[in-house]
């Protein structure tokens, strides 16, 4: 088992099940402390560090084979574009092609899984599949027979095997969490957000942009951009995207924005 499952991370009973641990030989591994059950048919290696989330999506990744990649706001906060935003972390944004087990309600920690249909947003959803498993290489960032595809972002977990977590870059992360206004997020923590992405890649935002396919969030996008002026916002091209036609009712009271035909807060309108 000590080979096979790092410390900390987490399995269910149909993995330890497939991988030749019965019933009985399971429990007799908690029994002698070899294993630990932080939830009904979820099994740990014990570890003295607490049960993160980050493990328990890393084991989802590399152990449990749920293409589910860390996104959205998390996956700006991970990488560092969120750390002056007032709000405490309290949710954990995933997004993949199928939801993920239902017991990680039942685990013990201090955030909110949120679970989104990543192709709803996107035709192709971005994968995992191949970053995290044991054969990646996080130091050279290579694996056998898989290259990390552009919708993925590495990142080091920490330790002595540099167990990663496979997120969104930013250029994808800020799409998928405009899509969330008005609803779940506010406009001036976008504002804010956006006003910090100075190095977006470019080509990969114009990429990005003509696979998406909600007209709200590319609106959106092109309003915080046009508002902070990056240098980047020169190298996209717009007429090469379709925007839609109509009015978006975004703000309640707010005021029409003419470039983008969306309503907003009318502290927004207009250049900072």
């Amino acid at each position: 088992m000590g080979r096979t499952l790092p410390q900390g991370f987490v399995v269910d009973a149909a993995w330890l099940q497939a991988n030749g641990y019965s019933s009985s030989l399971r429990s007799q591994y908690v029994s002698a402390g070899w294993l630990e059950q932080p939830a009904r048919r979820v099994y740990r290696r014990p570890s003295p560090a607490p049960l993160t989330w980050q493990h328990v999506v890393a084991s989802l990744q590399s152990y449990l084979n749920f293409d589910l990649v860390v996104g959205g706001r998390t996956a700006l906060e991970l990488q560092g574009f969120a750390h002056y935003l007032p709000q405490i972390q309290t949710e954990v944004h995933l997004y993949g092609p199928k939801p993920p087990p239902t017991w990680l309600s039942d685990l013990r920690l201090d955030v909110r899984f949120r679970y989104h249909n990543g192709a709803r947003l996107f035709p192709k959803t971005a994968s995992p599949d191949g970053l995290t498993s044991l054969l990646w290489n996080f130091r050279t960032r290579t694996g056998e027979g898989a290259d990390a595809p552009p919708d993925v972002t590495v990142i080091d977990l920490g330790g002595p095997d540099a167990w990663p977590l496979a997120v969104s870059p930013p250029e994808r992360a800020i799409l998928e969490l405009l899509d969330e206004l008005p609803d779940h997020e506010s406009f001036h923590q976008a504002d804010m957000l956006m006003e910090g992405l100075t190095n977006l890649r470019p080509a990969r935002l114009q990429t990005l942009l003509a696979q998406c396919r909600s007209v709200k969030v590319k609106r959106l996008f092109f309003f915080f951009a046009d508002r902070h002026r990056h240098a980047w916002l020169t190298r996209l091209d717009k007429s090469k995207l379709d925007l839609g036609e109509g009015k978006r009712l975004l703000a309640r009271g707010g005021k029409l924005d003419r470039a983008y035909q969306i309503t907003v807060p009318e502290d927004l309108h207009g250049l900072p």
